[in-house]
């Protein structure tokens, strides 16, 4: 079988760098090549210096489009403007693309749906494994226990995130109140400060900490009276993002166009 080429947008980040390391390690991956904005420093150099794989004659290039032409899948951690135009050019192509880019509006949620009538997309607001067993875990808890059982959701991340809540807080937060049969944007609870008076009955509630280099943490707390039961999951790498990343890249092969998750990927 021929080996998965898999290009990398963004490949100049830190992200990106950990994507190609982790491509480079995979079994039946290629590097297809990578890109990153106009006027980015990494354009030009090689993408496997730049990763510390050593030379691959890969230059850095600054056209995505060509990137999408080049690629049996594309893997997108860049910005939520960024992944919206992505899409755009997977739909264009019919590429696989995988997008863990968290922070995206509704609007550009609504482009991204768009496009994936026309490619497979794998969309997912966190790619670690664990996490998605705790999204499963979070709405099967949700529809055992009633509106008695208070759910809050706390996370943190490093001082240089620019989102807030996280989208795997936000997806977190999806889960629950899918499991309670709700919408989660008419019982969230994102933001308390003064006097707010008594917690709302069948609110959910998110807390947000930022600081130092913490790759990210999340809680799911159903808080009874009498009891109290804590879901957790702790990130200590980003290669658990990169080695989701990756495992969805191989799972779409020659799957059809449309919208997947990373719950989808692993059969849950």
């Amino acid at each position: 079988m021929a080996e998965v080429r898999i290009g990398i947008v963004g490949c100049a980040g830190r992200m990106g760098r950990m994507l190609a390391q982790e491509v480079a390690r995979t079994k039946g991956c290629k590097l297809a090549g990578g890109s990153e904005a106009s006027g980015n420093a990494a354009i030009g150099r090689d993408l496997g210096e730049l990763a510390g794989l050593g030379t691959l004659g890969l230059q850095v290039g600054d056209d995505p489009a060509a990137l999408f032409a080049a690629a049996d899948a594309v893997l997108d951690f860049t910005s939520p403007q960024a992944s919206v135009r992505h899409a755009a050019l997977a739909a264009a192509r019919g590429t696989l693309h995988v997008i863990g880019t968290t922070g995206i509006a509704a609007d550009g949620e609504a482009a991204i749906r768009r496009a994936a009538a026309k490619a497979p997309i794998i969309w997912a607001p966190n790619m670690s494994v664990g996490i998605n067993l705790l999204l499963a875990l979070v709405e099967r808890v949700a529809a055992t226990l009633d509106a008695r059982y208070d759910i809050e959701i706390l996370e943190m991340h490093h001082r240089h995130k620019v989102d807030a809540p996280s989208g795997t807080a936000l997806g977190l937060g999806r889960a629950a109140a899918k499991g309670r049969g709700v919408e989660l944007d008419a019982v969230a609870e994102r933001a308390r400060d003064g006097v707010t008076g008594p917690r709302k009955s069948g609110a959910i509630g998110f807390a947000v900490l930022r600081g130092g280099d913490v790759v990210g943490d999340h809680s799911v707390v159903f808080a009874g009276v009498g009891e109290r039961l804590e879901l957790t999951h702790r990130a200590a790498s980003r290669e658990v993002y990169a080695q989701g990343a990756v495992r969805a890249a191989l799972w779409g092969q020659g799957k059809p166009p449309g919208l997947y998750s990373m719950r989808d990927v692993l059969g849950l």
